[in-house]
């Protein structure tokens, strides 16, 4: 053992107990962190289904349209990339370009 020699310093039955003591504290504080600051939580204990349509429709309420992304696809002929515009609520645009992406096969 590497830090055999703090057992030295500190006697093992107090040293052990403090520290099993000091992870407890910190995993309960952990679980409680999560339980209060999580909406899934309670659906999970509910037995409800995770996201469901009370969280959903609040979700929705929150969204507004006049903030949304519009997305526009452009399809072009056979064989070349399909593209996408995409416009912001600030009126920045970009364009993703989509392609099929071919594997070898091994045979």
């Amino acid at each position: 053992m590497i830090n055999s020699r703090m057992w030295l310093v500190v006697n093992p039955t107090v040293g052990l107990p403090l520290f099993l003591g000091a992870v407890a504290v910190g995993s309960f504080s952990v679980h409680v962190a999560i339980t209060t600051n999580t909406t899934w939580v309670n659906d999970f204990l509910s037995g409800r289904e995770m996201g469901s349509t009370d969280a959903k429709m609040a979700a929705a309420s929150t969204l507004d349209t006049a903030q949304a992304a519009e997305v526009v696809i452009d399809r072009t002929a056979a064989g070349e990339a399909e593209s996408a515009v995409i416009t912001l609520e600030d009126g920045r645009t970009a364009k993703a370009y989509f392609s099929e992406v071919k594997t070898a096969s091994l045979q």
